[in-house]
């Protein structure tokens, strides 16, 4: 693996895409295990999360229902530190067990404000589900139930994670070169 360049800013290799599948494959076991007999919604968090969905969801071996939210914390490659709802939730939640699928865990902000508002909607239970998570750059209080890998506080791109929109198409994760 070279280092590739992202509009103006350069990326090193961090992951390869087995280390990745193989953590993904981690979270699957588990989930398959812990919700053995529920049927539960997953909830995928777009943009970024799209192609963890999709490798995990195929090896998720329970009858579930699978739907989309788009929302956005992040200019550049610094969070905000504001959630904008893109694309809304369209499912019935009352008394559901929920599953939150997202790409990377930082700051916490945008899981804090969608374990929020699935509260709000009545879920019984809402779990999540993170490939990726910063220890060092989580500021919130709340409990993370499946995570793939632990990560140094670093900007990442590839595998579905992007810099201004681009750079998700890549199947490995790169680092930004400093």
């Amino acid at each position: 693996m070279k280092t590739v360049t992202v509009k103006d800013k350069t990326f090193k290799p961090y992951l390869r895409h087995k280390q990745i599948i193989k953590a993904v494959d981690k979270i699957a076991v588990d989930i398959n295990k812990d919700l053995d007999g529920k049927v539960p919604l997953f909830l995928v968090i777009l943009n970024g999360a799209f192609v963890f969905a999709t490798d995990l969801l195929q090896r998720i071996k329970l009858d579930c229902e699978i739907s989309f939210v788009k929302l956005s914390s992040y200019v550049g490659t610094q969070s905000s530190h504001t959630v904008r709802e893109l694309i809304g939730l369209d499912r019935v939640l009352k008394d559901r067990t929920v599953v939150i699928l997202e790409d990377i865990i930082d700051s916490g902000i945008t899981m804090e404000y969608t374990r929020h508002m699935l509260k709000k909607l009545e879920a019984a239970d809402v779990k999540i589900a993170t490939l990726l998570f910063k220890p060092d750059a989580f500021k919130k209080d709340y409990n993370i139930d499946y995570i793939g890998l632990e990560i140094p506080n670093d900007f990442i791109i590839g595998y579905g994670l992007d810099y201004d929109g681009f750079g998700r198409n890549y199947p490995d994760i790169y680092k930004i070169v400093e």
